[in-house]
């Protein structure tokens, strides 16, 4: 059930995270080299003899240029789509040797460094094709920061990897879901431009279908807006009606407009107040932060705008009971959702 048997002609890589076994490449849809011994890297596990972490990201590289390479020489001038989820700077966080010490910022802000590099393979294979004129190419990252990055060591060199939003990945706060989106489209894309619209990343799917004139079926995308009116400078009004989150322990979040209404009365995630603790159990059971006023998220004013609280919840709720955040028939949720957590 990996990616050639979900659509994909191709795949090479790793089966999940850098720290997830089994330690060995997988090409296609077998592994290339059998996980014989035992490595531990965070999670000890079966791995491949030859595998080593720190080889991951320069061999993600260098194959993303191959593969750019090979459709190249085929000649035959068909479009191509790479999907290219890096294994950085996920942990453990392991730079090469080149890199150890350029960032001035510790291995973390080395290992980022050499993501940067490794996107910048990616572009000059399309540059040394000449396709970097006609290749549209998205850049950006699935979450916040983690704390296994050393929050305590960056900040005491001048650098927050959140910047001026409140806590990191995992959380329902704006730190654990605000991430880089870049995107470079010559021509199309005005160089420099900025936007901002509110996207999110299943909208890559609804954007990529009207980029290339494909019609998605009712029960596809269900969550999906295409961005493309935002990426070409022509939106004029927003493009999602609301935005959902969730964090790693399954508290639920609604953003619209600059509006952000979060059921739980904690972070959700890893950092303080932590979901059950003494702190979080003093607080209201909701949050609401205008974000225009407030992006740090430190003043919470559910008791001052009851009707804004009303109305999230309540599209929340309608959009649960829909299966779908879009207009379309109704869908039936993969499992039962429950947008509170029970009180423990």
């Amino acid at each position: 059930n990996g990616p050639t048997a979900l659509g994909f002609e191709h795949y090479f890589g790793i089966s999940a995270s850098l720290d997830m076994i089994p330690f060995t490449f997988i090409e296609g849809d077998r592994v290339s080299v059998s996980p014989t011994v035992e490595k531990k890297w965070v999670r000890k596990g079966p791995a491949a003899a030859d595998f080593e972490a720190v080889d991951v990201l320069p061999a993600l590289a260098r194959k993303a240029g191959e593969y750019i390479d090979a459709r190249v020489a085929t000649k035959d001038g068909r479009p191509f789509f790479l999907y290219l989820p890096l294994a950085s700077p996920h942990t453990p966080i392991l730079p090469s040797p080149e890199w150890r010490g350029k960032s001035g910022l510790g291995d973390y802000g080395d290992f980022v460094m050499q993501t940067d590099w490794a996107v910048g393979e990616v572009l000059r294979a399309l540059e040394r094709h000449g396709l970097a004129s006609d290749t549209i190419v998205f850049f950006t990252s699935d979450n916040g920061c983690s704390p296994s990055a050393g929050f305590p060591a960056l900040l005491a060199q001048g650098h927050n990897p959140s910047a001026i939003f409140r806590g990191h990945k995992a959380d329902i706060f704006e730190g654990g879901h605000r991430v880089p989106f870049i995107a470079r489209w010559p021509g199309k894309i005005e160089a420099g431009s900025k936007s901002g619209q509110v996207v999110c990343l299943t909208d890559l799917m609804a954007t990529c279908a009207e980029i290339l004139g494909a019609k998605l079926p009712e029960s596809a995308g269900e969550d999906s807006v295409s961005m493309l009116p935002a990426l070409l400078g022509k939106a004029a009004s927003p493009l999602r009606e609301a935005t959902v989150h969730h964090s790693i322990d399954g508290s639920f979040a609604i953003r619209q407009g600059t509006w952000k209404l979060a059921l739980c009365a904690g972070s959700g995630g890893w950092s303080d107040p932590k979901p059950k603790s003494p702190a979080a159990r003093q607080l209201p059971p909701v949050q609401l932060y205008d974000l225009a006023s407030d992006p740090a998220e430190s003043r919470n004013l559910q008791a001052d705008q009851p009707e804004v609280v009303a109305r999230l919840t309540a599209l929340l709720e309608k959009y649960v009971a829909d299966g779908r955040s879009t207009p379309g028939p109704r869908q039936r949720n993969t499992v039962e959702v429950r947008i509170r957590k029970q009180a423990e």
